[in-house]
This record gives structure tokens, sequence and C-alpha cells, in this order.
């Protein structure tokens, strides 16, 4: 299967260089580095990750929580990434202030409750697409929210939405959508046929532990990836 027909793979929570190549050896698109999110243990120092960003043989995203305007294109001036992942309740405005600011891509998460279907309101999460398409936001993010810890956590959270779910709303996207969310080597090849993404974004499927990859877990994916039978 050639490189441009695959579904796109991002690999999050990055901590080191060593995982950023193992991420390229095994043939991810993206490496995904997290600065200053006080509720992942993944999260990085700025020094930490722009020295990952330069020496990463992929391309890396950055990932934000609700930071101003000015911090992020401070951050973004000393990492250089590709790409700008906003991972909180960034506004649309903020969005469309930061397309003119800022020069690397923006990806924006948008948050599907982990398990129970009952609890998504369809007419809000299109809205939410659209408006965040409107604002010039370049990709969407699927990720899940654990609704039941206290603060929730946004991402991170090794737990799957519900997929058909996921796959009618990304059906409809005015954007490409990366999906996140409990994949693992074992279940990628069923979400891909099953919900049809761009692209598929994941952390703690293939670590060996907390903020260390597995090269073996992240060569499984790929192949598993690889021989899917890919729609998106």
């Amino acid at each position: 299967m050639s490189k441009e027909s695959k579904c796109k793979v991002k690999i999050c929570g990055t901590t080191s260089i060593q995982d950023a190549c193992f991420a390229a050896d095994a043939g991810a698109d993206f490496s995904g580095v997290l600065v200053d999110v006080a509720s992942s243990e993944r999260s990085l120092t700025t020094k930490k990750a722009a020295k990952i960003a330069s020496a990463s043989p992929i391309p890396t995203v950055l990932l934000l929580y609700n930071r101003t305007t000015s911090d992020i294109q401070t951050t973004i001036s000393i990492i250089q990434p590709f790409a700008l992942q906003l991972l909180g309740q960034e506004t649309p405005q903020q969005v469309e202030v930061l397309k003119k600011v800022i020069t690397c891509q923006i990806w924006k998460s948008v948050y599907l409750p982990a398990g129970s279907p009952e609890n998504v309101d369809m007419t809000s999460v299109r809205e939410q697409m659209q408006a965040y398409r409107d604002a010039g936001a370049d990709f969407l993010l699927f990720d899940s929210v654990d609704i039941s810890v206290d603060p929730p956590r946004y991402g991170g959270t090794g737990k799957t939405c519900d997929w058909n779910v996921a796959a009618e709303l990304i059906s409809d996207s005015p954007l490409p959508v990366f999906f996140a969310g409990g994949i693992r080597p074992d279940n990628v090849r069923a979400a891909i046929e099953t919900i049809a993404p761009y692209g598929i974004d994941l952390c703690s499927g293939v670590e060996a532990s907390k903020g260390v990859k597995d090269k073996g877990k992240l060569e499984r994916l790929m192949e598993q990836v690889n021989c899917s039978d890919y729609f998106g």
C-alpha cells in the first residue's frame, strides 16, 4: 500500500528523540509533543520539546492546552512545529486570531464522551466542527473525554468513544479528521475500517510505560494500518 493511500498516523506523547525516531522508523507520519499540560504525565518543558522537534525525522505537532494567544506565539517561535494542536476549550475566535499570526497548521481537538453514545450532542459537535473550520483550522481531532473522573480528563484517556457515532460525524465533517481514544495495535485496523478517518492518533496504546514508547508495539501498529482496507 502506498504512503499516500494509507490512513495517516500521529504518535502522540513523545518524550524523547529516541521515541520520535522509533515512530518514524515504524512508518508514522507525525510525532506529537505536549508542552506545559498539567494534566498529562507526558508533558514537557518548551526547551525539551524544542530539542525533540529539531531532531525528529517526521513533522512535529505541538500540543497546548488553554493558553493565551501571546503564549502560543512565543512557544511556537521556539519549537517551530509543523502544526499546533489546541487541546482545550479554545474558541473559534481564538483560532481565527491565531490563523493570522502564526504560519504553522492549526489542528483542533473536539471531544466525544468515552463510552455510551446517549451522552453525545450531535448537533453541538457538528456546530463546533463547522465553527472551527470557518475560523481557519486545518484539521480536527476527535478524542475521548473521561467524565467519570473529577475533573474530567480531556484526551490521553486510553478509553474509546462510540465508533459508530464517530463514523457518522466524520462522514459529515467539513475538515479532515484524526481519530484518537483507546487505539491500540489490536484494534487499529477495525477502527480505521469502521470509522474511516483521515488519520489515527494514539499514545498509550504503543507505550512500554507512561511516556516511553514500545518499538515492537509501534511496528505492530503500522503493520495493521498498512494492511487495513482504508477508505478515508
